[in-house]
């Protein structure tokens, strides 16, 4: 893919890129957090985001070479069409399991003869200022068609989904990966570490891109670094605020108890 972002460059160069999923409505939070990180995964799959404020997120990181990614609650056509038309430059879809699954993800995120998305972009176009021809190319060779690998049977055909052509990259989500294996809340367990792992492996052995969504953990973090992620989510926007918050609020309190005796 001709892509040119902070987020795929460094990933070409052999560097980590990090990013945080963002949860709530409001783009300053995109915003602040550009100044630090690679990319912003903009999730409507679990949170209450309408589009107005996915666009308002994707304004805000304008400019500024941080890469918005949105995923999307499901593989449909419908839901991936105007997230692009204002302006997101990856597509991460949900819950796939087989080849056609991720056929169909790829094809929602290009325009024919690749894909099935429909024409009809505002703000993607600078509203009209690149014509539809030049913006048609444009977009099938920089959008990233991003598929979570969160199922035992994706693992299962990993190596196939990997093959499918336009698929930009793969996004491991433990979390559900661990409960299509029968461990529901145990991503820990030795035998999701070793899916997990195998799914690195293969991607790492292809011209895709692995990432993981992991948490804001530093220690944690690094390993996945050192065992082949080349992307990963560093908690999410809320994670970030309550862990500063509730550090900040033990030391005080343990400062001030020391005080006392």
């Amino acid at each position: 893919m001709s892509v040119s972002s902070r987020f795929h460059d460094k990933i070409r160069a052999g560097k980590p890129c990090f990013g945080t999923a963002v949860t709530f409505s409001d783009a300053t939070v995109t915003e602040a957090l550009c100044e630090v990180l690679d990319f912003v995964w903009i999730d409507t799959e679990h949170n209450p985001l309408s589009l107005e404020a996915v666009q308002g997120h994707v304004m805000a990181a304008k400019g500024t070479g941080t890469t918005v990614i949105v995923r999307v609650p499901w593989n449909d056509p419908t839901l991936v069409k105007p997230v692009l038309d204002i302006g997101a430059l990856g597509i991460i879809v949900p819950m796939v399991k087989t080849v056609d699954d991720v056929r169909l993800a790829v094809q929602s995120c290009l325009y024919p003869p690749q894909g099935v998305r429909g024409y009809g972009p505002r703000r993607a176009t600078s509203y009209g200022r690149i014509g539809s021809a030049e913006y048609c190319r444009q977009a099938n060779e920089s959008v990233m068609p991003i598929v979570m690998i969160e199922q035992k049977e994706a693992v299962e055909n990993i190596e196939d989904i990997l093959a499918v052509e336009g698929l930009a990259g793969v996004a491991i989500g433990p979390m559900d990966l661990a409960g299509s294996m029968g461990y529901a809340g145990h991503p820990g367990t030795p035998a999701v570490v070793e899916a997990v792992q195998h799914v690195i492996d293969k991607t790492r052995e292809t011209d895709r891109f692995v990432g993981i969504g992991a948490s804001e953990d530093a220690d944690v973090l690094t390993d996945l670094f050192k065992r082949g992620v080349q992307w990963s989510l560093s908690g999410n926007d809320y994670n970030l605020m309550i862990r500063w918050a509730d550090s900040v609020m033990r030391e005080v309190e343990a400062n001030l108890a020391a005080a006392e005796s």
